[in-house]
């Protein structure tokens, strides 16, 4: 299984601005981990999202590991400066097959979104990148706008079709239930077996086993969490509802036996400054 840490995630929704080298020393910490990726910062708009503001002056001053790095952008411009560092290997782009919150999170239509991605997926080509499409409300939403797993498979067809080889799809709002995680995951993992499809769960605590279980038997293998369970999506609702907890991810991989390359060590250390820094 692999497992990718967000302390981007985790930490974008806090108000008051923690300091640069706090930020550094914790993601330091968990490049020691061996996570497969860490969600580590975005390009994006400093008005929108002005705890990410430092995203560059960050990069520069971590630490060399065998854990990708992922940055999150939401157009051409955030795009072109994260493709300006060698050291990113993963591009994000949130793309929401709900209207209203694609709207609400980019400013853009979903079709307007999509040509973007096509636009995403040949600018990540040419800077040797790797582009990750987060589908986000991809188990309903709170906006009373239709939802079916035929609509999300349409969306990932189209995805696929524009070349992009890894797409999360994303429980925005905590609305993922075993009901709606199994089947997505058959039909998309039978459907699109060239696809590496992932998972990003916001969650309650009471919760968080069954969507881990559910998902991992309907044949996902590419998990986010974020230790402790911090953050959320500050674009979604007024109420953060937190991110899967990476320790509880961790205790499913160890009760089922299942290879995480993960070192439980470096994990408690960084578990520790997890505490300091939220």
């Amino acid at each position: 299984m692999k497992i990718i840490e967000c302390p981007r995630d985790a930490m974008q929704g806090i108000r008051d601005f923690i300091p640069t080298a706090k930020k550094v020393a914790y993601l330091n910490s968990l490049l020691k981990v061996g996570f497969d990726t860490l969600d580590f910062g975005s390009f994006v708009s400093p008005k929108a999202i002005p705890q990410m503001r430092d995203t560059a002056n960050v990069l520069s001053q971590l630490n060399d590991s065998n854990t990708s790095l992922l940055a999150i952008v939401a157009n051409q411009r955030g795009a072109d400066e994260a493709c300006s560092f060698e050291r990113i290997n993963f591009i994000g782009y949130p793309f929401s097959i709900s209207e209203i919150f694609q709207q609400r999170n980019t400013n853009k239509s979903v079709d307007q979104s999509l040509t973007l991605v096509e636009e995403l997926q040949i600018k990540c080509e040419r800077y040797n990148k790797s582009l990750i499409v987060y589908m986000s409300m991809a188990f309903g939403n709170p906006y009373l706008e239709y939802w079916h797993e035929d609509i999300v498979a349409k969306w990932g067809e189209k995805l696929s079709n524009l070349g992009v080889k890894t797409i999360a799809l994303s429980d925005t709002v905590g609305v993922s239930n075993p009901n709606n995680i199994k089947p997505l995951y058959s039909l998309l993992t039978q459907e699109y077996p060239h696809i590496e499809w992932g998972a990003h769960f916001h969650t309650h605590l009471e919760s968080w086993r069954e969507k881990i279980e559910a998902a991992f038997n309907s044949g996902c293998r590419r998990f986010d969490g974020a230790i402790k369970g911090y953050g959320g999506c500050p674009m979604a609702k007024d109420d953060l509802l937190g991110n899967m907890p990476t320790e509880k991810l961790l205790s499913f991989t160890q009760e089922k036996k299942i290879e995480t390359c993960i070192n439980t060590l470096a994990f408690e250390s960084a578990y520790n400054k997890a505490i300091d820094i939220f």
